[in-house]
């Protein structure tokens, strides 16, 4: 089988972690525009991204991860 048996595991292992730290990482530090950009000098500090819809994400990405790794512990 192509990238071995537990593909699935692996991926959703790794779309979990990212779901997880991305949305984790907006909140504590959320992407501003480069210095000097019209961005920058017209539009003042970004907005803070929702905070509920960013922990839901957090929370399902950890679970994803969870499950995943607990199935390829198991299996």
């Amino acid at each position: 089988m192509f990238l071995g048996e537990d593909l699935i595991a692996w991926l959703l292992l790794a779309l979990g972690g990212a779901l997880c730290i991305g949305n984790l990482l907006a909140l504590v530090r959320p992407p501003t525009p480069p210095a000097g950009s019209v961005e920058a000098l017209t539009d003042g500090p970004p907005p803070r991204p929702p905070l509920f819809r960013s922990l839901f994400y957090a929370v399902l990405g950890f679970i994803a991860s969870v499950w995943s790794l607990a199935t390829l512990i198991s299996g």
